[in-house]
């Protein structure tokens, strides 16, 4: 979920549309979107994108977010004090203590991104378990939604948020297999896997503020010059457009079809960094 980045450089167009397109893909899709952030700049030898070209990113996801679920959260806003809001608070928690507590320990796993390919199989064993246990409580149980929801769903399912902080380890994937394993509707999964997501990027945007000013405050002393203006626009709209249609699509994908199609991919790619790491070591 999280891009690792703090250095201020010179980043061009194309490069910043290669990691709008992965992080406005990868951020709805189970497949971890910092994991293949991490994965695509030791492939191809990308230094990290500046602090304020990663917040610009962030905030062209949640565009996305925000254009395709406007009716889910219109009626948050009508009627703010529902329990819908709450749960959506409760879920928020757990990561935000994880982030606060172990914030040195994240950002040294995503420099040396050591445990990326356990990761990755770890986000597969989510996908597969939360389909069998899905499949199973759709024969036998009737389905929760907002209405019958608890706030121990919200609990589980936050933590399976907090979890999710690793490179390689997705954080819609982790989301909705938590929602799948206490029994929520599909549909309702990824929506509320989505909404939870805005406090989530949020975070992530407000947690980068305070470095992002002494980042700024810095170049000017220093005389650096950040990510041009261009390589700006176009990664944030191509976060914003591919984000858009990784919503859309999963959605669908949610309602419609399996998660094992995810899993597969998550799998064979985590083999294969493994390979690298431990055998190759072609990118690692």
């Amino acid at each position: 979920m999280f891009l690792h980045a703090k250095q201020v450089i010179k980043m061009n167009v194309v490069e910043a549309v290669i990691l709008g397109i992965v992080q406005g893909l990868t951020e709805f899709l189970p497949v971890s979107s910092s994991g293949h952030l991490v994965l695509l700049q030791k492939i191809f030898n990308i230094k990290e994108p500046s602090l304020f070209f990663d917040t610009m990113l962030h905030a062209g996801t949640l565009t996305a977010v925000f254009v395709v679920l406007w009716k889910d959260i219109w009626e948050i806003l009508k009627k703010p004090f529902q329990k819908l809001t709450l749960f959506l608070i409760i879920a928020t928690v757990p990561a935000v203590i994880a982030a606060l507590l172990f914030k040195d320990s994240i950002e040294s796993i995503f420099i040396s991104a050591k445990f990326l390919g356990w990761c990755f199989l770890f986000t597969t064993v989510l996908l597969v378990t939360a389909e069998i246990l899905s499949r199973r409580k759709t024969n036998c149980a009737n389905l929760k939604t907002a209405d019958s929801m608890n706030w121990i769903d919200a609990v589980i399912i936050g933590i399976m948020q907090a979890i999710a902080i690793p490179p390689g380890i997705s954080r819609s994937g982790a989301t909705i297999s938590g929602a799948l394993f206490r029994g929520l509707d599909r549909d309702f999964a990824a929506r509320f896997s989505f909404l939870l997501s805005i406090p989530a990027i949020l975070g992530a945007v407000v947690l980068q503020a305070k470095d992002l000013l002494k980042a700024s405050a810095a170049a000017v002393t220093s005389a650096q010059t950040s990510v041009n203006a261009g390589a700006v626009i176009a990664g944030t709209i191509t976060a914003a457009v591919v984000g858009f249609f990784a919503v859309k699509f999963m959605l669908k994908i949610i309602r419609e079809k399996s998660l094992y199609g995810f899993a597969v991919y998550t799998g064979v790619l985590g083999v294969l960094v493994l390979l690298d790491q431990y055998v190759t070591r072609i990118v690692f």
